[in-house]
């Protein structure tokens, strides 16, 4: 698992490869992705967006960006957390991704960039 804290905000991911979906001689790996937001801050925030950077080994960058998390843009009160699990599939097998999220303080409207960490997606096909 992999966690930052950005202006009062935890982002935590954990990554699982998902062998009963992937098919490695047809170059098609699959992995969920469950993402943890705490509030850590004073203030109450609503997650506005999303933006992805996926990096797969076999291709290139890809950018995915949207409104909210799974269909959700959840409002958290110090303390409070939202955990949502998606999924990303992988022509090579090896890849990351990094991103952020676009939150508002429902106080002020100022929007906060929060930082997703970088995670590592790694198939059991290539680990020892």
């Amino acid at each position: 698992m992999v966690s930052a804290i950005t202006k009062g905000i935890r982002v935590s991911v954990e990554t699982t490869y998902q062998q009963d979906f992937s098919n490695p001689k047809q170059h098609h790996y699959v992995f969920t992705y469950k993402v943890s937001i705490e509030n850590k801050s004073n203030y109450t925030v609503q997650l506005l967006m999303r933006r992805w950077e996926i990096f797969d080994a076999g291709e290139s960058r890809k950018i995915v960006e949207g409104d909210g998390v799974v269909g959700q843009q959840p409002i958290l009160e110090p303390g409070e957390f939202h955990t949502y699990v998606s999924s990303c599939n992988l022509r090579s097998g090896i890849g990351k991704m990094r991103g952020s999220f676009t939150l508002e303080k429902l106080m002020d409207g100022k929007l906060l960039e929060i930082v997703i960490p970088e995670f590592q997606l790694i198939s059991t096909f290539f680990q020892n």
